[in-house]
């Protein structure tokens, strides 16, 4: 007699917006569909409360109020959130989950939190943003009247204040999650608790290398992401300019997404072209009609584009910091690069060789295609049955010192 799953109720800080942890979401919530386990997910919205039912599956979008402020474009932290406690209580005793799962401390995962708390379900926290870096790059270019040396010491404060106030959140939850194993050892010491790998697939029938058109001559080096300045958007600047210095003239670049740096990109980039927010088929196709992938962000915790630009057959460049990095095979499918000055280097060295560039394309594809999304979920559900434990305890005590570089 086979064991009856266990009911999750998964509170996640996006799902209407384009990022990671939306992504994630959904491509759970086609996980659901497919094994149809009982499953209730519940998301801020922008208009009015919806629940929609299909199965096991219940789908709860709540919507933000205006007051609260804005994190990115639509990425929104609505200060009253907390108003619909009593509504997302009442849905999630309707469901009876066995574990309750937030995916940060968002609007939506404080009350995940708190729902949790006061019907005592086992909580499950997943790290998906490295707030603290984000904090620390954001706030430097409001430092700029300062001397570098103090804009370096409130920098590094920022960023190890707003890590420790990230960690206690995290010592919340009974068993936590990551999407690399820097951030499952990171975790277990700063907040204590049991952390398993929860890392990303991809969909390898969508991101295909046959969806590729191109006839031109231009070497196409991509970029897909939020252009913030916390993803070292920066970077490509720099790139293309030292392309130019060693008399690189035939290069573009394809930027695909939105954000708060595209105005900087379009004024010091010579040859760019941004396409916005791009989805499904269209975002298929920006990255199989790239010849590189570029992700010079030094602050994502995995890095979902990467594994969708090695599906389609594009070898991607990362920096040595971060999650990208593990996705990345040096050498075989693209290049971990320590600076700029490596990745203008890499991409000199592929431009020239054909056959190795022919021989990374097509080592990403069959990387890409060992990633799927259903393993990845089979393993979160294994976490699960963790954290329903009743004699679980935690490792070690909370820790919140912030290791050098992180």
């Amino acid at each position: 007699m086979s064991e009856k799953p266990l009911r999750i109720a998964y509170f996640t800080d996006s799902y209407l917006e384009v990022d990671g942890v939306a992504n994630t979401a959904k491509q759970f919530e086609a996980y659901i569909r497919r094994k149809r386990y009982p499953f209730l997910m519940l998301y801020g919205g922008y208009e009015r409360a919806k629940i929609m039912r299909e199965g096991e599956l219940t789908r709860v979008e709540l919507p933000r109020s205006k007051f609260g402020f804005r994190l990115d474009c639509r990425h929104d932290f609505d200060l009253a959130f907390l108003r619909h406690m009593a509504r997302a209580m009442e849905l999630v005793a309707e469901f009876k989950p066995d574990v309750l799962h937030i995916t940060g401390p968002s609007d939506v995962g404080i009350l995940g939190a708190m729902v949790a708390h006061r019907m005592k379900i086992p909580l499950v926290g997943s790290w998906h943003t490295n707030l603290h870096q984000y904090a620390e790059r954001r706030a430097l270019p409001l430092l700029g009247f300062l001397p570098a040396g103090w804009r370096r010491y409130l920098g590094k404060m920022i960023r190890e204040l707003s890590f420790r106030a990230t960690a206690r959140f995290y010592h919340i939850p009974r068993v936590l999650m990551a999407p690399n194993q820097d951030l499952v050892a990171l975790l277990e010491r700063s907040a204590g608790k049991p952390c398993f790998l929860m890392g990303r697939g991809v969909d390898t029938d969508l991101f295909h290398p046959r969806k590729r058109a191109r006839s031109d001559g231009h070497f196409t080096i991509g970029y897909v992401g939020r252009i913030t300045t916390e993803k070292n958007v920066g970077a490509l600047v720099e790139i293309e300019r030292s392309l130019h210095a060693a008399g690189v003239r035939d290069c573009r670049f394809l930027i695909v997404g939105q954000g708060s740096s595209e105005k900087y990109l379009r004024a010091n980039m010579k040859r760019c072209y941004l396409t916005g927010v791009l989805t499904g088929e269209d975002l298929a196709r920006a990255y199989a009609n790239m010849d590189l992938f570029v992700f010079p962000s030094k602050t994502d915790t995995f890095g979902n584009v990467v594994l969708e630009a090695l599906s389609c057959g594009a070898p991607a460049l990362v920096t040595d910091e971060g999650g990208p990095q593990f996705i990345v095979k040096d050498g075989e499918t693209g290049y971990v690069c320590r600076d700029n000055a490596a990745f203008t280097e890499r991409i000199l060295t592929l431009k020239q060789s054909p056959e190795t560039l022919a021989r990374m394309r097509s080592a990403a594809r069959v990387h890409a295609e060992g990633m799927s999304w259903d393993s990845i979920f089979e393993s979160v559900y294994r976490a699960y049955k963790e954290a329903f434990q009743p004699s679980l305890r935690p490792r070690i005590g909370l820790q919140t010192k912030l290791p050098a570089g992180v």
